[in-house]
């Protein structure tokens, strides 16, 4: 296995890690700023305001995004177990 293999594959990795988190971390990103934009115009205060509704919203994204989640989680793990004869021989 020679350098440019292994950046390949951290790169790889590193790509499929942002793209995987990005569905859950962008949802949370956009309630939160709805809900402190609320809170800003309310003025209420409330700490489970903000955190209640941010763990709803990223659970329903993971059930949503569940099935293209594990296909492209095979797919990296596919790719990586193939590199095994390229290692060995």
């Amino acid at each position: 296995m020679t350098e440019s293999m292994i950046i390949d594959l951290f790169t790889e990795s590193i790509k499929t890690i942002l793209v995987l988190s990005a569905p859950m971390l962008l949802s949370g990103l956009l309630v939160g700023l709805i809900i402190a934009i609320f809170q800003a115009t309310t003025q209420i205060q409330e700490a489970t305001l903000a955190f209640v509704p941010k763990i709803i919203v990223v659970f329903l994204i993971m059930i949503l995004v569940g099935s293209w989640f594990i296909n492209t989680l095979v797919e990296y793990t596919n790719g990586v177990f193939s590199l095994i004869d390229v290692i060995i021989y």
